[in-house]
């Protein structure tokens, strides 16, 4: 598939593909959107949205979840605030999401299939991995403390603001979560 996938990408350069999808670095509406890794999501979710190609930074992750208040997905949002002007942020959870069923405890026989040690795993249960492979049960609730979480960061600034959402997957149709 990678092969194909670098086949197809030189075809892309040598027909000035990309012309159209030129911007800057900088999201044109000032927006963040924090969001799931999901498939369905990849071209719905900005034409639900009216998105166009620069007009915002879209955080992806398992869940859209924000994890610690040192992860990834805080670490973009506070860079997309204090280096790219982002104003507002969008936390976008949606409907049948693979991170409500999500556990270690499904997660480790595969991991042993795959031929990570019991001894590797037995390490990383020491170190919290049961809590850090873990999804949610409540696609709402989740919504309300991912923007609860972002709201109560120390560093993000108090005059930002933050709105959470579900998205259906299907339609694309926003649910306001308050």
């Amino acid at each position: 598939m990678i092969d194909e996938i670098l086949q197809f990408n030189r075809r892309f350069v040598a027909e000035k593909a990309y012309e159209p999808l030129i911007t800057d670095k900088y999201p044109a509406k000032r927006l963040a959107v924090l969001t799931c890794m999901d498939t369905r999501l990849t071209e719905l979710l900005p034409k639900a949205l009216g998105l166009r190609n620069g007009d915002a930074k879209i955080i992806k992750n398992a869940g859209g979840l924000i994890l610690s208040e040192t992860d990834s997905a805080i670490r973009s949002l506070l860079v997309a605030i204090y280096e790219l002007g982002v104003r507002e942020v969008m936390v976008i959870h949606h409907s049948t999401c693979g991170a409500c069923h999500m556990s270690y405890s499904e997660f480790k026989p595969h991991m042993l299939e795959h031929g990570i040690a019991a001894e590797t795993l037995s390490e990383w249960e020491e170190k919290g991995i049961a809590g850090w492979l873990e999804g949610f049960h409540d696609t709402e609730g989740s919504v309300r403390k991912t923007v609860a979480t972002i709201k109560e960061h120390p560093l993000v600034p108090k005059d930002i603001t933050v709105r959470g959402f579900i998205i259906d997957s299907v339609t694309g149709e926003l649910s306001e979560i308050i």
